[in-house]
């Protein structure tokens, strides 16, 4: 009896320093909320650490309407969704060939890729943005979207790379005895397999882009081709009074981020086991 009462007692003990973690990471988050719907008044003297007295849902009206948000929104997807796109594309396509196909050199090209990853942006800065430059791309989305997916194809071969290697060969060979075909045996049965790593690489592809600063900074100039992060740079000068809409700004800034995760947390947290899954 006494054994049955300690163990609920023990798993409280342990899920402790897990509802520590939870919120630690969420406080931010709220706090990012409630700074958007108060005026300044409450945000440095009555209430900077409370809850609003009174939502003001006019900081997302003033954010919205009198600051440039919606064209650096559009822009922000955009580019990263297109980027992700291609880095799914060309990622899985390429890890695929070099670990589930026997070809020359294979092994020469995925040191060739890996080691993209091993580059420092600031390297990279001043030839990019000759090369955008002289292909006529200043100012455009393929400015960014291009470099994106230089960028991001390292890493996102890597993790395919070494899920696909996890993956039985059995089942390759099953399918090929059926009469699939390189192609069918690509879709049907590998890409299926894939999803959760590619949920993976989408969340950390598209953060990454929606999130970038340094390049939009340096190959982006128009006013009407910056992207969000590099809005809010601007938007910080010019209404540096009015923080209530500062802190509803960086909610919208945020919010994509948040709904990428949650739609796809539950094939990241697949990824983990499905390895053994498919081995079973």
């Amino acid at each position: 009896m006494t054994l049955k009462k300690l163990q609920p007692l023990g798993r409280f003990i342990l899920q402790i320093p897990l509802w520590l973690y939870l919120i630690v990471s969420i406080y931010p988050l709220i706090w990012m909320i409630s700074y958007s719907l108060k005026n300044n008044d409450e945000i440095f003297v009555t209430n900077p650490f409370g809850l609003p007295t009174h939502f003001r849902f006019e900081n997302y009206v003033n954010a919205w309407t009198q600051f440039n948000i919606p064209r650096y929104f559009l822009n922000s997807f955009v580019v990263s969704l297109i980027s992700t796109v291609f880095i799914l594309i060309l990622a899985l396509m390429f890890a695929f060939a070099v670990a589930r196909m026997r070809w020359r050199f294979r092994s020469a090209a995925r040191t060739y890729m890996i080691v993209g990853m091993f580059m420092p942006l600031q390297v990279i800065m001043i030839p990019l943005a000759i090369l955008v430059r002289d292909f006529h791309l200043t100012n455009t989305y393929g400015a960014l979207i291009i470099p994106y997916i230089a960028l991001g194809l390292p890493f996102s071969t890597m993790v395919f790379y070494g899920f696909l290697m996890g993956i039985p060969r059995e089942i390759e060979e099953a399918a090929c005895m059926d009469g699939a075909s390189i192609y069918r045996l690509f879709l049907r049965i590998i890409l299926p397999l894939a999803l959760p790593a590619i949920a993976t690489v989408t969340i950390f592809q598209f953060l990454n882009n929606w999130n970038e600063f340094t390049l939009a900074y340096i190959l982006i100039s128009d006013e009407n081709m910056k992207t969000l992060p590099l809005g809010l740079l601007f938007f910080q000068g010019s209404y540096s009074t009015d923080w209530g809409a500062m802190g509803a700004v960086m909610t919208i800034a945020s919010l994509p981020m948040v709904l990428v995760y949650l739609l796809l947390s539950e094939q990241v947290e697949r990824a983990m086991t499905v390895g053994s899954a498919v081995k079973g």
